[in-house]
Formats: C-alpha cells, structure tokens, sequence
C-alpha cells in the first residue's frame, strides 16, 4: 500500500532523494522505509507552503484590521483643553457617590465651521450649544436616561477660561452662554453646579456627523401629523410615516416654524423622540453585533466627535458601548428636566422644583427614574423596577422612552 500511494503520488515528479534508486533493485523493507520517509518529506514540504499562505493572508488580515482600527481611533478628537481646565478646578467639582454608574453629557454644537456645515448659517467663529443632554447610565446598566437641558435655561455660569487664554467673570444668564464663552469645560462646570452630579464624560458632535450617523444606518423612521415645507430648515416631507436620510433628520431635529408650537419645549420633545427611533433602530438591525453593519456606523459616529481623553479611541468607546447593549428599549428613557417660564421673562427657562432637585438626587444616587405622559406624573409606571424594603416608588416624569411606537 506504501509503494503504490508512493508511486501514484510521484509519477512525473520524482524528488532528488528518490532519484537513482530503482526500487526493483531494493529489499522489501528498504523500499518501503525509504517510500516512507520521502511521503514524509513531501507532506512537510507542502505543510510548509501551506503555512507560508496562511500566514501571508493572517498577516494581511491582521494587517487590514490594524488600518480600520486606526483610522476609526483617528476619527476622534480629544478634548485636551477641556480635560486641562477640568483638572484645574478638580477641588470644586461633585464626588461621585455610585461605583459603576457614568454620567455623561452629550453636546450637539452649531458650529458651521466643519466641511458642509457653512450652508446652516454663516460661520461667525462662536459655536453654540445646540443641543445639550445629560445621560444617566445605571450602575447595573439596566437603564439609561437622557435628560434634556434647556439652552434658554437661566443658570449661574461660573467663571471660564475663553479661546484667546481670557477669562470670563461668573454670571448667571441662559444655559448655551456657558459653552458659548467656554466650551464644553465651561459647560460641565455649569452642568455640574446646577445638578451636583459628576460627569465622567462628554461628546461633542456637529451637524455632518449627525448627518452622517443617520446616512450610515440607512435613514430613521419619524411619523409626520402632518406635511412639512420649511425652506429655512430645509425641509419638505409627507405626512405619516417617513424614513429619513441625514440632511432631512437634521433639518427635523432643528425646525422651529413649521414643526410643533414654534417653542424649544416642542422641539426638544421632538428631539427626544427621534433619539428613541434612533436607538430602536440600532438594537432591532443588530447592527452592533455585525461588523459589516457596524463599520460604517462607528465610521460615521467617530468622524466628526470630540471627546474627554478617555473617550477618545475606539477601546475608550467600546468599553462605553458595551454596556448599553443589553439595555432594553424600554428602559431607555428621555426627558426635560422639569421647568417652567423665568419669572423674569418668558422667553427664558428656570428650573421647577422640587421636581428638579428630586431628579437630579436620584441621578446623583442612580435611583430609578420613569418617564411617562404628562397626566401620569407622580404615579409609579410599569417600567419602573420594583421598590425593595425602605425604598420609595421611582417618580414618573414626563417623558417617553425608546419603545414607544413613533406614530402613538
């Protein structure tokens, strides 16, 4: 059997160590040692070429991983200015009170000073807070809350260090002052003052990376009362359901006259509710468990962010997201911090309280919070978890959560 799988595998390809040996002219057992040994050699040779091509596409492989991982991770900007200033007033800022639990401030800017930004108005050199959340991710990470801050919310704005190294006195004013004169570090220094919560992060995200989230997840899902024609937002859509690409999402997300009551209270509910489609999307087309959905989806994410050091890279980022994958959309919740008209004038914002300090001590204290419709505040919602023994019921503030249906 030796002798002939050697013949057979070595007709018209006799190797050098064969050659000149007629086996004819060899006892039985020399033939079949030497038949053996060459088999041997043969199969070495051949695994040899094997792992030479396997190793080459490994390596290529680990090659092409090691340029998206590098490209995605040089998508981010760090913060370090922010970090800087942070580090300065260390001594003033809130302690954190629960291990494991991250808050988070999310800031969405107006800056028209990105590629493609100049067509939303003219680049003055001021960014604005456009858009400013607070999100609560549970120790447990069993929920997540997203809080809405008002940016005509009156404030007391501490003293902060401008772009040219000035510095600015402490004043109390509308809430998107803060990053106005200061940036994001002066914005978690407010943030931070006005609920007593520490933050242990923030993103900062312009339009064209807005834009290009929605465009990587092929458009999200809002539902229209009503057609929209807004030439400022740049905006004409049907009524009814409607799948929306980036530069529509974005010209939705920001319309004022033709959307809603014309007031920010409108938008920022609609701002919510289109977050929560958002999120819906993302968990119900897995796209965080298929790479091939997933890459330009972080592609996307990552092009236009600046983040805290620890945040920026993609390790800092998974680390983040990993957490909130098994978040059901129920219990990822949006609201407005409880306010109401300033007394001082009625285009401005002041906070409600006691509503807004029992929000934010059960933030501090990663206490349950629910949200639900306006009529069922102070009423314990199904979504809340139980209470345990000595524990109060999680009060229900107005709000909606990334389940609901978008048409309901």
């Amino acid at each position: 059997m030796v002798v002939g799988a050697h013949v057979c595998g070595t007709e018209g390809d006799v190797s050098d160590d064969d050659a000149g040996t007629p086996l004819g002219g060899l006892a039985p057992g020399a033939g079949a040692s030497a038949t053996g040994d060459g088999l041997r050699r043969r199969r070495r040779r051949r695994l040899g070429r094997w792992g030479i091509a396997v190793g080459v596409l490994a390596v290529g492989a680990a090659g092409a991983g090691w340029a998206v991982y590098a490209k995605l991770d040089g998508n981010i900007t760090a913060d370090e200015a922010a970090a800087a200033e942070l580090a300065r007033y260390d001594k003033e800022r809130p302690t954190a009170l629960v291990r494991g639990a991250q808050n988070i401030l999310l800031i969405g800017s107006d800056s028209r000073s990105g590629d493609g930004n100049a067509r939303y108005g003219r680049d003055s050199g001021t960014e604005r807070s456009d858009t400013t959340i607070l999100l609560h991710l549970a120790a447990d990470r069993d929920s997540a809350t997203a809080v809405s801050l008002p940016r005509d919310l009156m404030v007391d704005v501490p003293g902060c260090r401008r772009p040219d190294g000035s510095r600015t006195a402490p004043v109390f004013a509308q809430f998107n002052y803060a990053y106005e004169v200061g940036g994001s570090a002066c914005s978690i220094r407010t943030v931070e003052k006005l609920t007593g919560i520490r933050l242990d992060h923030h993103v900062v995200v312009d339009f064209q990376g807005f834009k290009k989230l929605v465009d990587a997840l092929d458009g999200v899902e809002v539902c229209l009362r009503r057609p929209v024609d807004d030439e400022d937002a740049q905006l004409k859509l049907p009524a009814g359901r409607v799948t929306l690409d980036g530069e529509q999402a974005l010209g939705y997300v920001r319309a004022r006259k033709s959307l809603g009551d014309g007031s920010d209270t409108d938008r920022m509910d609609r701002q919510q509710r289109f977050l929560g489609a958002l999120v819906h999307k993302v968990q119900s087309n897995d796209v965080l468990l298929n790479p091939v959905k997933l890459y330009p989806v972080l592609d996307a994410a990552t092009s236009s962010l600046t983040t805290d050091p620890g945040l920026a890279s993609l390790r800092g980022l998974y680390d983040l997201v990993r957490g909130l994958r098994g978040i059901p959309t129920e219990r990822v919740q949006f609201l407005t911090v409880p306010r109401e008209a300033y007394a001082g004038d009625v285009n401005r914002d002041q906070l409600v309280e006691p509503d807004a300090e029992r929000l934010f001590t059960r933030l501090r204290t990663d206490e349950p919070v629910a949200v639900g419709a306006a009529d069922e505040r102070e009423k314990p919602a199904g979504g809340a978890r139980e209470p345990g023994a000595g524990e109060s019921p999680a009060p229900t503030f107005s709000g909606n959560t990334a389940a609901e249906d978008i048409c309901g």
